[in-house]
């Protein structure tokens, strides 16, 4: 059985009379209590044809443990890695519970990663089973003779059309637990065992596997209920469109189980007019997604007017929203985009940006400049600004250094992975090197400047490229815009804008005049040379929905 490295927890207490029960926090505990106080709550699935299914957390549950069963007769023991290949939907969310309730580790796999990469980590987790969509089978056929480890393959029929493709074992996944009964039998075992596993989207070198607890799930799972954080809850309709093998839909299926909230699964349909009418139809309060599908159903909003109203917040995180999408969503929707910050590594959620009362006061100015940072540290979680010798800096908003974080839902080691790089990250004093450039002003926000492999260093000086974007991409007619450097002799490096106008600017957009609107923000050696300046039909994306700026170094 996999252990998670216990360096937090390295005494343990007498026992004494007196003390709190032991109730271990472990996920069947969740999942348990959907259907005790929740029975009558919808989950509602949109399919690739379009089509909605509908059932209750009662249903959700006897299902689960309809398939708790199905894997035991197919051999699924404790700490066996259990593989998903899918879109967000009832079953992937069944599976969610059903294989760490086995004391197995359920494996979210990438379905946008390269197919080096996606071989590599199947053979490094060891995945035995993988559950896929009908829809993307093909990747992994063209893959499969590669996986060293996986004995079977379980088809997901998400109603997609007829492929023609048959895998290793393959079953039907709804043939497979047709017959099971549904018996609770839960086993017993420590909070501290692994229960799920993702890996990094390996932007640099190797992808670095995860592996979350028990414990750290369930912690996380009431971190992001607190009212000061996302505040989930009972009263809540959750379209969680970021994906559910990114970092477990950054937790949200599991506070929603622990709080009762109705689910809403986009599936793959997550541009545009699709969300939009889950929204408008299913009167969603809490959505969830990186910055560019916001982006999209804002443009698609200009178009096609829908009923967003519902929506009490948009959390936005992978990477920073530009602040001009924060207003624009509240000036023409009433929208209010929730901030928030956070990595595979911290499960994800470290800061979320919820105002502190007395900012509420503030002028407009003021309170998006606020808005657009990455917030307050949520409860559980520690936060420091280190330089380049490992001093902690001040939190006034002006020293900048690598942001570093510890607390129980953070990662302390990456798994199965010995190499001095592996280690780099996780300091000799118990925290993790986020990689993050920050600054952290009086008032405890959090403002991520770069990553520290994206900083342009530029007659002598460190350059934001995030502040430079944001700033591209308030002026009007700018859809998207990533900057990167490249080698100068003047200079040491110089900024490379790449953009993408809005669809109705395509044809008309004034390089010049964007030029010019940069030159007011930055000194003028900061400042792309307009042959700096390139549009592009889209800005390359990873496998997570982030700038890839790998791509854009090696276009010049």
């Amino acid at each position: 059985m996999i252990q998670l490295d216990a360096a937090f927890y390295p005494v343990k207490n007498t026992p004494m009379n007196g003390l709190m029960m032991h109730y271990p926090l472990t996920l069947d505990r969740i999942l348990a209590r959907a259907q005790k106080n929740f029975p009558e709550q919808e989950i509602v699935s949109r399919l690739a044809d379009g089509s909605l299914h509908r059932y209750t957390y009662g249903e959700f549950y006897t299902r689960t443990l309809k398939l708790m069963q199905a894997l035991r007769r197919m051999g699924v023991r404790p700490g066996d890695r259990v593989a998903t290949f899918a879109w967000n939907s009832y079953r992937h969310m069944e599976l969610y519970f059903a294989v760490p309730a086995l004391g197995a580790v359920l494996h979210t796999l990438n379905i946008r990663l390269f197919p080096e990469q996606l071989v590599y980590i199947v053979n490094h987790a060891e995945d035995q089973f993988i559950f896929c969509d009908k829809s993307l089978m093909k990747p992994l056929a063209d893959l499969a003779a590669q996986f060293k480890t996986v004995k079977q393959f379980i088809v997901i029929d998400d109603r997609s059309p007829e492929v023609g493709i048959k895998l290793k074992g393959m079953t039907d996944y709804e043939a497979l637990i047709q017959n099971e009964s549904a018996v609770e039998n839960f086993l017993q075992f420590d909070e501290n065992t692994a229960a799920s596993m993702c890996y990094t989207s390996g932007t640099t070198g190797e992808p670095k596997g995860v592996l979350y607890s028990h414990r750290s799930i369930f912690l996380h799972a009431m971190g992001i209920s607190m009212s000061d954080t996302l505040a989930v809850s009972g009263r809540d309709t959750i379209l969680p469109v970021v994906p559910m093998f990114h970092v477990m839909s950054w937790g949200i299926p599991f506070a929603a189980c622990l709080t009762g909230a109705k689910m809403v699964y986009p599936g793959s349909q997550l541009i545009g007019k699709p969300i939009a009418e889950l929204i408008e139809h299913e009167k969603v309060t809490l959505a969830a997604g990186v910055p560019t599908i916001w982006n999209v159903l804002l443009q698609h909003l200009k178009k096609d007017k829908a009923d967003i109203s519902s929506l009490r917040a948009m959390v936005v995180g992978g990477s920073a929203a530009p602040p001009a999408l924060i207003a624009a969503y509240e000036k023409e929707h009433g929208v209010q985009i929730l901030h928030a910050w956070g990595m595979t590594e911290t499960s994800p959620l470290g800061s979320v940006a919820q105002l502190k009362p007395y900012m509420q006061n503030w002028g407009a100015d003021a309170l998006l400049k606020q808005r657009a940072k990455q917030g307050k540290v949520v409860p559980l979680v520690e936060a420091r600004i280190v330089d380049d010798a490992g001093k902690e800096l001040a939190w006034d908003g002006k020293a900048s250094g690598e942001l570093q974080v510890r607390g129980p839902w953070i990662a302390s080691s990456y798994y199965n992975m010995e190499s001095q790089d592996a280690g780099a990250a996780f300091t000799a004093d118990g925290w993790f090197g986020t990689g993050d450039v920050a600054r952290i002003d009086e008032h405890g926000f959090i403002e991520i400047t770069d990553r520290k492999k994206d900083l342009i260093k530029t007659r002598g000086e460190w350059l934001s490229s995030v502040e430079m974007e944001n700033t591209a991409m308030a002026f009007q007619g700018v859809a998207e815009a990533a900057v990167v450097g490249r080698p100068d002799d003047v200079r040491g490096e110089a900024a490379v804008l790449f953009l993408t106008p809005l669809p109705d600017k395509k044809d008309t957009f004034d390089m010049k005049a964007l030029h010019a609107y940069l030159s007011e923000k930055f000194a003028h050696w900061q400042v792309p040379k307009l042959v700096d300046m390139h549009i592009i039909d889209a800005i390359p994306k990873t496998s997570v929905g982030k700038f890839d700026k790998k791509v854009l170094r090696a276009r010049l």
